[in-house]
């Protein structure tokens, strides 16, 4: 009886370590947790994945306790040279192998997150994001700036410098000089350009020489 006994413990015993092997194989210690990009703004405690960010950290829970991480930030096509540095540093998690980096910012692109830890059995963890700010105010200053200085100073100027079309017609008739009754005689002047007072002792002398010769020619008649 106590052989039968014997014999069902060891048998129960070997169908334990039967079920128990292949979890311990799936599972090797320091391959157990997992790393998310996360939102400056969201909390820790989420473990979705946020693949477009702005401002943003990297949160790592689910490892084992006091592991050692080195992570890197890589540039990735179309907006990098794939595999260019654009950050790195390491990380010691908790006991609970929890951890997070602080507050990141890039510039806006494509990156890839390369997470090595000490006692990793497969690969290195990997995360692609992208980086967008869209609400940094540069858009917002040029518009309001550069129009508003050309058109209140060149044409304010130039008006003033230069005489409009509207000015030259006024100023032809103005500049000319009034005739003058005493500057020379022009005015008095006919189609023979003779002056007035010239004609007029001409034709006095003609009138008297007239009336001479008609008194001489009735004083003659009477004798």
């Amino acid at each position: 009886m106590r052989t039968i006994t014997f014999t069902g413990a060891l048998v129960a015993a070997a169908a334990l370590s039967l079920t128990a092997a292949p979890s311990a194989l799936a599972t090797p210690p320091g391959d157990n947790g997992t790393v998310k990009i996360h939102d400056a703004k969201t909390g820790e405690e989420l473990r979705k994945n946020e693949p477009h960010v702005c401002s943003f950290y990297l949160d790592a829970f689910g490892f084992d306790g006091g592991q050692e991480v080195d992570w890197k930030i890589v540039e990735m096509p179309p907006t990098g040279t794939k595999g260019t540095v654009a950050d790195s540093g390491s990380l010691t998690l908790d006991g609970e192998g929890h951890g997070r980096t602080d507050d990141k910012t890039l510039p806006d692109g494509h990156y890839k997150l390369v997470w090595n830890f000490d006692g990793e059995h497969g690969e290195a963890k990997h995360k692609v994001f992208w980086t967008e700010c869209e609400d940094d105010g540069k858009p917002s200053e040029e518009p309001t700036g550069k129009p508003s200085e050309k058109p209140s100073e060149e044409p304010s100027e130039e008006p003033t410098e230069e005489p409009t079309s509207s000015t030259s017609p006024s100023a032809a008739p103005s500049a000319a000089p009034s005739p003058s009754p005493a500057g020379g005689g022009d005015l008095a002047e006919t189609g023979s350009s003779a002056p007035i007072g010239a004609i007029s002792a001409v034709a006095a002398a003609l009138v008297g020489a007239g009336g001479y010769l008609i008194a001489r020619r009735r004083k003659a008649q009477q004798h």
